[in-house]
């Protein structure tokens, strides 16, 4: 058995979380904060049996998408902006993957 801990961008949350239930995967969801941007993120933890885990893996990938966004330079960060701030494209987006070996799984 396997735990899948994936960290996708909240705008994919709801759309990875509805594909991964249909196809029978238990999910547990936390919020989260993260990344160059700070932004919002779902950390999803999932448990999945060996032969499954390459299938959580096709739905989280196909559902989380990547994107770019404009936003000022880190100097503007918690000063608002200022005169010589400038906009730049910064991608976001995807997901992050870990798969973790689970040794021993109780449930009560």
């Amino acid at each position: 058995m396997k735990l899948l801990i994936a960290i996708v961008n909240n705008d994919d949350s709801a759309v990875v979380s509805s594909a991964l239930t249909r196809e029978g995967f238990t999910v547990t969801k936390l919020s989260t904060t993260g990344g160059f941007l700070m932004v919002g993120n779902t950390t999803f933890l999932i448990g999945a049996d060996d032969d499954k885990v390459a299938k959580a893996k096709e739905i989280i990938k196909e559902r989380s998408q990547k994107r770019t966004v404009t936003t000022t330079t880190a100097t503007g960060y918690g000063t608002g902006l200022r005169e010589d701030d400038f906009a730049s494209e910064v991608p976001i987006g995807g997901a992050i993957v870990f798969t973790v070996n689970v040794e021993d799984v109780d449930k009560y």
